[in-house]
């Protein structure tokens, strides 16, 4: 008698165990067969989880097995001949020809589309692009052989960037400090003495005219005191003009004359070779004059001075210049320091 429980049963009978102790109506009737008789069971072998499976298919027979190449042959040879007539070699036999570009059908392919793309725009323009495309052209794949050179249906190569040289690296700016400017010159103070000996600040100045004029001559001190005494007696130390030389009052000056043409801090005469109006009227130019012929004068360093004063002016009063000598010391001496 079976034990109750199949889990006490080996794995691999299980299965054979509840088809066995199913009821008859679960039974599948589409699956029983007649049970043949020992001799004509196929050879079973047992399966991995205890079932019985059937053996492999029969051996073939030595009929078969002379006619398989045969027939493997047959129909290799047929396909071929078919291949061969249906026009996938263009109907050549010669199956030593070479066979044409596979781009000439590709073309075929592409112009098929070409016309089938203007027919349809011809039909409905509104599907034109709004710029103009150009055609496409038949790229083959890769897998494909190499395409012919033809130049309708090669792709257009795309011009190769030119290299571009890189810029030279600007050189960096260098920034040199500016050398200074120079400070400016001091502008040239004159040196304004205060009158002395009784003496107005105009002239003061115009001595000091005589005085510097005898310095750029390099003419000694006693020289400045023979020249500042002798226009202290003729000008009174100014600079006159005359209303008988009405060319004088042109040019600044300090007052007018009565002694005929004279003019200028020493009276010197325009009609004379003492030099222009102009000349004479400027208190350094006069001065200058004065020197001239005062260092004609044989030892006139030692002269007294109204004698040397004398020997320039030819005054009618030769003796008047000798009064200012003092004034003039003091003056002279003031100027130079």
């Amino acid at each position: 008698m079976p034990p109750r429980d199949p889990r006490e049963l080996p794995f691999g009978e299980q299965a054979s165990f509840r088809r066995a102790t199913a009821p008859a109506a679960l039974q599948p009737t589409a699956l029983v067969r007649p049970r043949a008789s020992a001799a004509d069971e196929a050879p079973v072998r047992r399966g991995r989880h205890g079932g019985y499976e059937p053996a492999h298919r029969a051996a073939p027979t030595a009929l078969q097995r002379a006619v398989a190449p045969l027939l493997t042959t047959a129909a290799l040879v047929g396909i071929g001949t078919f291949a061969l007539f249906s026009g996938v070699n263009g109907g050549n036999p010669d199956p030593n020809a070479a066979l044409p570009a596979p781009t000439l059908t590709v073309q075929r392919v592409a112009d098929r589309d070409d016309a089938a793309s203007r027919s349809l725009l011809s039909r409905s323009p509104d599907l034109a692009a709004p710029t103009a495309s150009a055609s496409p052209s038949a790229s083959p794949s890769a897998s494909s052989p190499t395409p012919s050179a033809s130049p309708s249906t090669s792709p257009s190569a795309s011009p190769k960037p030119k290299p571009t040289k890189p810029a030279p690296p600007k050189p960096s700016p260098t920034f040199t400090r500016k050398p200074a400017a120079p400070p400016p010159k001091p502008k040239p103070t004159k040196h304004v003495v205060r009158p002395v000996a009784g003496l107005d600040q105009q002239q003061m100045d115009n001595a000091a005219a005589i005085v510097k004029k005898a310095l750029d001559m390099g003419l000694p001190r006693r020289a400045m005191v023979i020249a500042v005494a002798t226009s202290m007696q003729e000008s009174a130390l100014y600079n006159l003009a005359s209303y008988a030389v009405p060319e004088s009052l042109d040019y600044p000056h300090q007052g007018t004359g009565a002694d005929h043409d004279s003019v200028g801090l020493f009276q010197q005469r325009a009609s004379g070779s003492w030099g222009t109006v102009q000349q004479i009227m400027n208190p350094s130019y006069s001065a200058g004059a004065f020197y001239a012929v005062l260092v004609t004068v044989d030892g006139w360093q030692n002269l007294p001075l109204t004698v040397a004063a004398q020997s320039v002016q030819i005054s009618a009063f030769p003796d008047a210049y000798a009064k200012h000598e003092d004034n003039a010391t003091t003056v002279v001496n003031a100027l130079l320091g």
